[in-house]
């Protein structure tokens, strides 16, 4: 069976550092004091704290899991409020709905909380998964998937006929083949209360819930609202930057190639 590649499907967009500002000038021309200057810094961050934390948040796409809804070099703003929550302050107020099937779901991957996965989500809670032939089978009855993708000729006998206790469980998390032992009912697995069943839309190269199990509705961050930015990977001969001075010259590096790597055409783009 082929090695999944272990590596988060999304991470948080490097923040720009801000550019310096002249102090703000009063009525008559002088430069205000500088405890107006700090009151106004302290209640930027305080804005872009709360907007971070709780509304939306920006990721970079760094796998091929998701092709092709989502390419490598895709950032993508995600709606942290969509889903909202029982114990959210907010929850009577808002537009807040369940996350459904199909939805494509930012979360904490269960393994390493550290790191960020997206998936579409394909199982809720008593939901019966099973794939045969790597088609998709919900509750008994053939799903139709028109945005997965295969690879021609790659094929695995754990991958595309899950769950099969009785073949080769290489490359699959041990406290989850354990777990889903016990939880397979006439070759179908049912998904726990809580808990949501994911994978890739590039279906034969995606670290999803066949190898490691659910994700737990705490762990779920939200909903990937938008592609506000795509850029084609650079060169693999293009070394990675390590002192301040080199960190300096790659990104110099990287803007001359803006014109040559930007997907112009998936800016902008709404995210289904």
């Amino acid at each position: 069976m082929a090695s999944m590649p272990n590596r988060p499907d999304v991470q948080p967009a490097a923040e720009a550092e801000p550019q310096s500002a002249a102090p703000p000038m009063s009525r008559g021309g002088r430069a205000e004091p500088l405890t107006v200057t700090i009151q106004s810094l302290l209640g930027t961050v305080i804005i872009a704290m709360f907007v971070i934390t709780f509304v939306v948040q920006a990721f970079q796409i760094p796998s091929e899991s998701m092709e092709k809804t989502l390419l490598i070099g895709d950032y993508v703003l995600v709606d942290k409020m969509h889903y909202g929550g029982d114990d959210s302050l907010l929850s009577s107020a808002l537009p807040y709905r369940e996350i459904q099937r199909g939805d494509i779901i930012v979360f904490r991957y269960p393994v390493h909380p550290s790191e960020h996965f997206v998936k579409r989500v394909v199982g809720l809670q008593g939901d019966r998964i099973r794939l045969v032939d790597k088609q998709l089978y919900v509750n008994g009855k053939l799903v139709p998937e028109p945005y997965v993708q295969h690879l021609p000729g790659n094929s695995d006998a754990w991958r595309d006929n899950f769950p099969r206790l009785d073949l080769d469980t290489s490359g699959v998390e041990g406290d989850w083949y354990h777990e889903m032992s016990g939880l397979v009912r006439n070759r179908e697995l049912v998904v726990p209360e809580g808990h949501y069943f994911v994978m890739g839309d590039n279906r034969d190269q995606s670290l999803d819930s066949r190898y490691w199990g659910f994700v737990p509705r705490e762990n779920v961050v939200g909903r990937p609202l938008l592609i506000y930015w795509s850029l084609r990977k650079l060169d693999d001969d293009d070394p990675p930057a390590t002192a301040l001075s080199d960190k300096i010259m790659h990104l110099a590096y990287v803007i001359t190639k803006i014109p040559q790597t930007a997907r112009w055409e998936r800016s902008l783009r709404m995210i289904r």
